[in-house]
C-alpha cells in the first residue's frame, strides 16, 4: 500500500499533473506507474471510451501528496490507488474522493522474505525486520502479527528503501525484509546462503486492492460519465482475459517496458478484477460487498501504524450506485 512506483526507474517519463480543458464528457486521471492500471490505457487505445462518448486523459503521478492536492483543486476527477492509500493522511470525511470500483489486486506482488531460520511469524519477535514505511508488505506483516497476538512493537523495525532489498537481506542481522516484486524474488535467488523464503505473500491475504476513486461532486452531476468509464475499464479487462497478447502489446509502451516484462509483472504480481468480481467487492447500494470488510480491516491497521489520522467508514467511502448500473 502507499505504493511507490515499482517500475519508475524503467519509465522514460513520469508524467506530471497537467490540466487540459475540462468538459463534461472528460475524465482526468492520475495513477502510479504500475501496470495494474493499464486497462485504462488499453480502453483508450482500443477506442472503448470514444465509443461511449468519453474522453479519458490519464497521467502518472507517484507522489500521493500531489494527487490529493490535484483532487482537492479539481484538476482531476479520478485517482487510482490501493484501498490503504485511499485512507491515508490527511484524508478525512470531507476530503474529495469516493471509491466507485476496483481494477486489480495484489496476488504475490507484495510480501515478506525471511532467513531460513525463521519458521513462522512468531519467530520474528525481537528480531530486526527491514521494511520501507507505508508499503503493502507492512500491512501484511501487521495483519499476520495480530493473528499471533503481536504487533510491530514486538519487532525491531529498520526503515529502508525497497530498491535496496538485496543489499539489506545480505546483512545477517536482518531476519526478514518486507518488500515487493521483483526485489523479493531477486533477493532470495541472489543470496542462497541465507536460505531465504517467502514468509508472507499478498497471494494469501486479500487486503491489497487497487480502487477507482471519483470526485463526489462530479459523480453526482454526471453519473453516466462514470458508468461509461467503468464500462470501458472492465471491457479492457475482458480483453486481457480473452486476448492477453493484444492487451500486453498495447499496455507495454505506456510503461516503457517490453511485452515480456509486462507479462511477467501481471503473471507474478497482480490479478485484474473483472466486472463480476468488482461488483462482488463493491456490492450494491442495498447490500455492501466484500470490500467493506476489507476497508475496515485495513483502516484499523492504518490507524495502528500511524499512516492515517481519521477512522473512515466504508459506508461513507464506497459508492456502489454507478457500478451496479454497469452491464457486462
Amino acid at each position: 500500500m502507499f505504493r511507490t512506483s515499482r517500475i519508475a526507474a524503467a519509465a522514460l517519463v513520469l508524467a506530471t499533473v497537467s490540466v487540459p480543458a475540462w468538459a463534461a464528457d472528460t475524465i482526468r486521471v492520475l495513477s502510479p506507474t504500475w501496470p495494474g492500471f493499464a486497462p485504462v490505457f488499453v480502453a483508450a487505445d482500443k477506442g472503448y471510451f470514444k465509443e461511449l462518448g468519453l474522453t479519458v486523459d490519464m497521467k502518472f503521478e507517484d507522489d500521493r501528496a500531489n494527487v490529493m492536492a490535484a483532487m482537492m483543486r479539481g484538476d482531476i476527477e479520478v485517482d487510482m490507488r490501493t484501498v490503504g492509500e485511499h485512507q491515508g493522511r490527511p484524508r478525512d470525511e470531507a476530503t474529495p474522493g469516493v471509491i466507485i470500483g476496483t481494477i486489480d489486486k495484489s496476488v504475490g506482488g507484495d510480501g515478506v522474505i525471511a532467513d531460513g531460520s525463521i519458521g513462522g511469524v512468531a519467530d520474528l519477535r525481537g528480531k530486526k525486520i527491514a521494511v520501507e514505511p507505508n508499503i503493502p508488505a507492512r500491512l501484511l506483516l501487521q495483519l499476520a502479527l495480530k493473528k499471533e497476538g503481536m504487533s510491530l512493537d514486538d519487532l525491531s523495525i529498520v526503515e529502508i528503501a525497497t530498491a535496496d532489498t538485496i543489499a539489506v537481506f545480505a546483512d545477517s542481522s536482518i531476519a526478514a525484509v518486507g518488500t515487493y516484486q521483483p526485489f523479493q524474488s531477486q533477493a532470495i535467488t541472489a543470496l542462497p546462503a541465507r536460505k531465504g523464503k517467502l514468509l508472507l505473500s499478498s497471494v494469501d491475504s486479500e487486503i491489497i486492492i487497487d480502487v477507482i476513486t471519483a470526485r463526489q461532486d462530479d459523480l453526482k452531476k454526471n453519473p453516466t460519465k462514470y458508468r461509461n468509464f467503468l464500462a470501458g475499464v472492465y471491457r479492457a479487462i475482458d480483453l486481457y482475459r480473452t486476448n492477453p497478447e493484444e492487451f500486453i502489446e498495447l499496455a507495454a509502451p505506456h510503461y516503457n517496458l517490453s511485452e515480456d516484462e509486462v507479462k511477467e509483472i501481471i503473471d507474478t504480481s497482480l490479478a485484474y478484477t473483472p466486472l463480476a468480481e468488482a461488483k462482488d467487492l463493491i456490492g450494491t447500494p442495498d447490500r455492501p460487498g466484500r470490500l467493506h470488510g476489507i476497508f475496515d480491516t485495513v483502516m484499523q491497521l492504518n490507524i495502528e501504524n500511524g499512516a492515517a489520522d481519521t477512522t473512515l467508514t466504508a459506508a461513507s467511502q464506497i459508492d456502489a450506485s454507478v457500478i451496479s448500473q454497469v452491464s457486462p
